[in-house]
Order: C-alpha cells, then structure tokens, then sequence
C-alpha cells in the first residue's frame, strides 16, 4: 500500500491470477503509477486513492460459482472508466445485467482475435477488418452483453472477445494483454490509461527519487540510520537513497560471508567507498559462515543458517556503532502485494528481506524501506537515475545465501572456488556471445557427479556442473532462451581450466 498520494492513479483489482503483477509492470511501463490490491480490500482502496480508472485482473474462479470474487459497485456508480481482463470481462459483465456460462470448451493458448469495430482502445494498432495474435486462457465465457455494450472483437472460441461500451468507457477483453504471448497486448494497455482513461505519463524514475529522499528526511530527522548491503541491486539503490539524504547520519554494513560472486565484493566496496564516499565497513566473517555450512547438505538449513549468522554478526557491528535508529531496507513492490492472500484468508505480514528479518525488533529500530512502490524494472531504472554503471545495475539476480545453495552438501572453500571459477567462465562467455543483457539469468550449478581421468598424461578429478539460463528478454512469463550446441564445450575450453597439478578439472 502506498504511503504516498499520487493524483493520476490506476487501480488493478486483483482476483487472484497468476499474471495480475504484469498487468502492473505494463501500466508502469506507461509511465502511470498503478496499486494491485486484492478484491477483499478493494472498497477501501478505491475511496483511498480515487483513482483515475480501474483494471479487473483475471482469476482462477468462475463468475458462476456461488460466492465467487466481484469488483465494488462503487467503481461502476463512479463514473470512470474500467477495463475487465479475462475474469475481470466476465464478472463486469455478470454485475452489469449480462450473461456468462462455463461449461464451453477451455481455451488456453495463442488465438487470433478479429477486429470488428474501431475503437479508442485499439487506436494506432489494430484496425477493423485486421486480425492479430492474443493468448486466451478462460473456461467460461460471456453469453449476453449488458444494456450499452458493442461487441469490437470477435475470436474463434470467443464471440465476444472484446466488448465495449465506449459512453461509459468500460471495455472488456477475453484475451490477456498483460503477456508477451499478446504481442500487441502493451500498446493497448497503453491506450486505456492514455487515450481513454486520459492519464498523463508523469510517473518517471527523476520524480520518484525526489520525492523518495524528501520521504527520507522527513522520516529520519537527525537519528541514526544503518544499511546491510548485500552487494545486490536493492540494497545499493536503497542505500544511494538514504545518503543523499541524509547523508553521513547513514552507515551502511557488509558482511562477507565467503559465498558471492568472483571479485563481488571488492567491487562493491571500491564503488561505495571511492566513487560514492559512502560509509562503509566491511566485515570479513567467511570463516564463521563456511565453518557453520560445512557439514550441512539440506538447502533450507543452509538459509536458514546463513540468516542467522548474517543477524548475528550484523548485530555485533551495529553495536559497536552505539546502535541505530533506522534500518535501511530494500523491500520491493512484489514483497508487499505477495504477502495478501486474495483468497480470504489472514494477510500475512510484509515478508522480510531474508538477511534482515528479525532485526528491527531485536534492535528496536524503525524500518526506512524507500522502494516498497517499486517493481525491479523501476529499481534499475532507478539505479541509474541515482549513476549506478550499467554493468551494475544489469547484474542478473542473485541469491542472498549466495553460492552455498548451488553446492551440493556440505560447503568447503575448495567447492566454492571451483563454482566461483566456473560461474565467472560461464557468464564471461555469456557477455563475449552478445547474451547477457538478453537472459533474465544464467548461472552455474556444482552437481554431485565426479570421475577421474587423465589429461596430457596428468590424473586429475573432473567435477560436473550445470549451467543454466532462462526467461530471457526480462520477461518473466517463462521461457529459455536457445544457445549454440558448441557454446557449452566453448565453456570448458583448455584456457579456461586450471592446471591439473593444481586445481581439480570442471566439465
């Protein structure tokens, strides 16, 4: 929930699909500032942020089950305009005195939808007598319109594929356009907050910063503020934030637990200090984590272990500093919107950054969060804003117990060097290809596997491990991006591999 009032503001009413976090990304991508809020809460949201119009997300439920989700009449007696995606059609309908039946054959998947009628929400991209790729993914379907309602677009599978009742501005849409399956699908979610709901495109990274370190100061005043910076992309911009402004009252903490990335930290640590003049101490506690990993082979134990450790040591730092007012903290949108049930069920506290979770009450420190309004896109944008590199701030994801899940067993410093050594060959070969930017992520796994052999008459121990890349293009919906037969025996090259008399041989 935003603790900010923005003027022009698109509500996403949430029914509980899989995809309602996309429908967000393409309005922000909109440069419209937008809130999710589950169907439960949407009432009270709706009076909060008077929003300039409303989306109906889809849903997994049926508008004929009894007591199944509807959206608060409250938006319909408005008098703004609103636009039904999937489940959202149907239950806009259902409400507004049409008809909807399940029992039709399911559709999922690419279809091809028929423009029948022009309209303000297919402006500058489709025209009528055209036909154009969408992805459906629905059982039931709408039978009848309500008094007012046109049928624009027409499917195979779907005679009222897109409805529309251009007085009152309420348009409804079978298909999903939030996808990337949906070619088209983020123009036209572009021309709803645009040309119909008439939204400007204010919502811009430059005004976010500005009114995010004003937040800060107000916040904080002159108390103390601490940062754990893990070395990631949240915790850095979070951090840039809350020094400029409030500058030296911050002190941000890096604990090195031995399990990052090759050259990680060092980077980290020469960027903070010596381009940003940001305070910072480093804590070498790799000693403490690797002897506490190396007998564990369960991943779960393994996080586990590593938060408490990570609680432990950063306590012992924070203390030496006389304690702290604040926290720094980098919680992201999807952290706040996943923690609500749209089921009906308790909402769960905001989860907590894995590292940080428990600190602010053992410390009774006050939690800053200046991304809690944000999706990564916006974080990196962001980041860039505030003159984060691009090599930095285009880092694919990283777990926060670091390398210790992608070693089998137990944790040994011999085992991370090799899956250190190995992860950096991999992803250097990613960048040589031109690759990187266009994979979401791609890693290195230590797999469980070794054999022995020879090479240039010297025994050696081959480990194996598995490289692995996928969603790319940042999309988030799913897929691996194809790489070259010969791209994985350019990985275990000769140049690449230690000596034999040294360093065990990575397959």
């Amino acid at each position: 929930m935003s603790t900010t009032a923005y003027p022009d503001t698109i509500l996403i009413i949430d029914f509980g699909s899989q995809v309602t976090q996309l429908i967000a990304r393409r309005v922000r991508e909109a440069n419209v500032y937008c809130e999710i809020v589950p169907f439960q809460s949407a009432d009270e949201a709706f009076k909060r942020l008077q929003p300039k119009g409303v989306i109906l997300s889809g849903s997994p439920h049926s508008t004929t089950d009894i007591g199944s989700p509807r959206a608060p009449q409250a938006i319909f007696d408005a008098g703004i305009p609103v636009l039904g995606i999937c489940y959202g059609e149907q239950t806009m309908c259902a409400q507004l005195g049409g008809n909807v039946e399940s029992g039709h054959d399911r559709e999922f998947g690419r279809a091809f939808l028929d423009v029948q009628e022009d309209s303000p929400l297919f402006a500058g991209i489709w025209a009528k007598g055209t036909r154009h790729q969408v992805w459906m993914s629905h059982g039931d379907r709408v039978t009848s319109l309500p008094d007012g309602f046109t049928i624009i677009g027409t499917s195979p599978n779907a005679p009222y594929a897109v409805i529309a009742d251009e007085k009152r501005k309420y348009y409804g849409v079978q298909f999903h356009p939030e996808v990337v399956h949906t070619p088209d699908g983020a123009k036209l979610l572009q021309n709803f907050v645009h040309r119909i709901v008439g939204v400007k495109p204010g919502w811009t990274m430059g005004a976010y910063r500005e009114q995010a370190v004003e937040a800060i100061r107000k916040q904080v005043g002159s108390g103390k503020v601490i940062c754990a910076l893990s070395g990631g992309v949240d915790s850095s911009v979070a951090a840039l934030l809350a020094h400029e402004a409030v500058g030296d009252q911050l002190t941000c903490i890096l604990v090195d637990h031995g399990l990052m990335r090759k050259d990680e930290v060092q980077q980290v640590v020469e960027m903070f200090r010596e381009h940003y003049n940001l305070p910072l101490i480093l804590v070498d506690a790799s000693d403490r984590f690797i002897g506490a990993l190396e007998g564990e082979s369960d991943p779960e134990k393994k996080r586990k272990t590593i938060g408490r450790l990570f609680i432990e040591v950063f306590e012992e730092e924070a203390r030496k500093l006389g304690g702290a007012d604040f926290l720094v903290q980098g919680t992201l949108y999807p952290d706040v919107i996943e923690s609500v049930s749209f089921t009906g069920g308790p909402s769960v506290t905001i989860k907590s950054h894995h590292n940080v979770g428990g600190l602010p009450e053992r410390m009774k420190m006050q939690l800053v969060e200046p991304l809690r309004e944000l999706f990564k896109d916006e974080v990196r944008l962001l980041g860039k804003e505030l003159g984060l590199p691009d090599s930095f701030i285009g880092r694919h994801p990283f777990p926060g117990p670091g390398l210790a899940i992608r070693c089998p067993g137990g944790v040994t410093r011999e085992k991370l060097e090799i899956l250190r050594e190995a992860d950096a060959i991999y992803l250097d070969e990613i960048r040589k290809a031109g690759l990187y930017d266009a994979i979401w992520q791609a890693f290195a796994v230590l797999l469980p596997v070794q054999d022995r052999g020879r090479d240039g008459g010297w025994p050696h121990l081959r480990i194996r491990l598995r490289l692995a890349r996928g969603d790319f293009g940042g999309r988030h919906d799913g897929g691996f991006l194809p790489l070259r037969h010969e791209f994985p025996r350019q990985c275990g090259h000769p140049h690449h591999q230690r000596s034999p008399r040294h360093q065990p041989r990575c397959l």
